[in-house]
């Protein structure tokens, strides 16, 4: 879940400023760590321990000069803690060659008893620090060192994005295993990084690197080969995003700025595949689609709370669905074959426990299909059919915006597949970005995060399509705060976690319309209320739950499905603005990144 950067210059342009402004755009795959090397006649290398700006200090009076050519990496720890000597980049004993890595090696001990036999020592407790030790012993051998890269790579096993620079080179070399890597092309050099935002400042011209091949970096040429050195025909493709998309535009937050663009995001998303007329769902991307239930749904996370409100929506319209954890999924021990449609549900399309899933699901003969924000994933390149969320770029570690946009995207797979027509829902969706603006417009959610900061811990419990977003409101109250909190389906509030309500656990109850299930959470809300429990109803006003609730964060009135939509948003803005109140690092909490690429 590391970020990295490579950069090759034309000019003596400064190769350290253009990789410190990448690593900004990638800190939410991590900040524990950063670190740079430029090369040139020598291999100059600075990293530090703790987030970018501690690397920016240490680089402000530091003699660098003007270089072309560089790594960069940004670290979420997986072998070793975050230290000095285990920020990348990791060069060998002789600093002949540098090396960032995001991934894992499965190998890396066998390679490292390997080489501390041949008498190398290694100074970081990492699995990277292996590949500049194999590649430095290549070149002891006589290979050159695009040879000595290469040999290296093949003894690896994982997953992995590598990037590697030589004293004496101005060129960078990297390759690509289960591990995102796209590369840049621009008039002042090419570009190598985890993800786009990285140089969307710089260029939209990109190349997505496939598994198991080769990129070669010089000046304004890229070279892209297969593991037999082959070159490879590669296509250049151009991002739609807006480079302003990916920064704060004033905010003090990205959260809280992707909260505020979701009005805007679910539009993109919306924009022609709604047919008021007809009361059709139109995907031109599912022409020809026959579907063959039942729908099985994979996701982690976030996106696994986005596919439980899919699955639903499929089966209440006579399409069989269910939604799998992809870390507990397993092909082969159920019964997905030529006749499966499985879909992966994925904001990043890297998500490895998730692509896992799709890639034996695919090996089963299953349909594939992703559902996702990031154009040229693997997860969009890898499945049969993919449907984007069109989000834009999301930077918080906490999802917010492209959480809304897959349950829009969602909904409308499940009309356009189940072939349900209704002018009504077509209405209902088309009326979502403007009741989420609403909500955004009033500040209510802030005086109830200032009234509950100093809880013990949170309950969300809700019904129907609001169960998941009790799921989801409970997961970015964790993420944020760090305080505990736990979703639930209202009606099992009273099979056990009813025993953990106190007057210091505030309950989060959605309720929307006057319904069954409407009725049937108000009764959960009076047991609550009735043992001293503050209650907080998110609610349209429709029914008496703001009788028995403490306070009331107000949404539009809207049809069930529409209405968990803007729902949501009201626990976002509760989770925001109590970690503000408790002085959190909002857009990077601890221990977590923004893309999980390792299982």
């Amino acid at each position: 879940m590391c970020g990295i950067i490579g950069y090759v210059g034309t000019d003596r342009s400064d190769a350290a400023d253009v990789l410190l402004h990448g690593l900004s755009q990638l800190e939410y795959r991590g900040y524990d760590s950063a670190g740079i090397a430029l090369a040139d006649g020598r291999l100059d290398v600075h990293k530090r321990q703790g987030e970018l700006s501690a690397l920016e200090n240490a680089l402000a009076g530091a003699e660098i000069g003007n270089k072309t050519t560089g790594i960069g990496h940004t670290r979420w720890s997986t072998h070793g803690p975050p230290s000095d000597r285990n920020a990348h980049p990791h060069t060998d004993a002789e600093n002949r060659v540098a090396v960032v890595h995001n991934g894992i090696i499965e190998n890396y001990q066998k390679l490292r008893d390997e080489l501390t036999a041949e008498g190398v020592e290694f100074r970081s407790e990492t699995d990277t620090e292996v590949i500049p030790h194999l590649i430095a012993g290549y070149l002891e051998d006589g290979l050159d060192h695009e040879a000595a890269f290469r040999a290296a790579i093949d003894r690896l096993e994982g997953s992995y994005a590598v990037a590697a620079v030589f004293a004496g080179s101005e060129t960078v070399y990297a390759a690509r295993h289960e591990s995102p890597l796209v590369l840049g092309i621009a008039d002042d050099g090419t570009y190598l990084a985890s993800d786009v935002p990285a140089f969307i400042e710089f260029t939209d011209r990109v190349i997505y690197l496939e598994d198991g091949e080769f990129a070669r970096l010089e000046g304004d040429e890229i070279s892209v080969t297969d593991s037999e050195g082959r070159l490879v025909e590669t296509s250049i493709e151009t991002i739609e995003w807006d480079p302003e998309d990916a920064g704060k535009s004033g905010y003090d937050h990205y959260m809280r700025k992707e909260i505020n663009e979701q009005p805007s995001a679910l539009r993109d998303c919306f924009r022609g595949r709604l047919d008021e007329l007809s009361g059709r769902v139109t995907l031109e991307e599912f022409d020809g689609f026959e579907l063959t239930p039942p729908v099985t749904f994979v996701a982690c996370g976030t996106s696994y709370h986005a596919a439980l409100f899919g699955a639903q929506l499929f089966r209440e319209w006579g399409v069989p669905a269910h939604a799998y954890l992809a870390s507990e999924f397993e092909a082969e021990a159920m019964p997905i074959d030529a006749d499966s449609v499985v879909v992966g549900v994925t904001q990043s399309g890297e998500t490895a426990d998730t692509l896992r899933a799709l890639r034996e699901a695919s090996a089963a003969g299953a349909t594939t299909v992703a559902v996702t924000n990031v154009v040229g994933s693997s997860a969009a390149r890898e499945t049969d059919r993919v449907l984007y969320i069109r989000a834009g770029p999301e930077i918080s570690v906490a999802a917010t915006k492209t959480f809304a946009s897959q349950q829009a995207a969602l909904t409308m797979l499940a009309a356009a597949l189940s072939d349900h027509r209704s002018r009504e829902l077509v209405q209902e969706l088309r009326a979502v970005p403007d009741r989420i603006q609403s909500v955004l417009d009033e500040d209510a959610a802030r005086e109830v995060a200032s009234t509950y900061a100093d809880a013990g811990a949170y309950f969300f419990i809700g019904r129907g399509y609001h169960y998941p977003v009790a799921l989801e409101g409970a997961l970015k109250m964790k993420e944020i705060t760090y305080k505990h909190a736990e979703g639930f389906a209202a009606g099992e509030l009273k099979h056990g976690p009813l025993a953990l309500v106190t007057e210091q656990t505030p309950v989060f109850a959605i309720v929307t319309g006057d319904g069954r299930r409407a009725e049937k959470t108000i009764g959960n809300v009076k047991e609550v209320e009735a043992r001293g429990t503050p209650v907080v109803a998110v609610t349209d006003g429709r029914s008496e739950v703001g009788r028995y609730a403490d306070h009331v964060l107000e949404v539009p009135p809207a049809g069930e499905i529409t209405s968990s939509m803007v729902a949501n948003v009201q626990l976002q803005r509760v989770a925001y603005w109590t970690a503000h109140e408790l002085g959190r690092s909002i857009d990077k909490p601890r221990n977590l990144a923004k893309s999980v690429t390792v299982e």
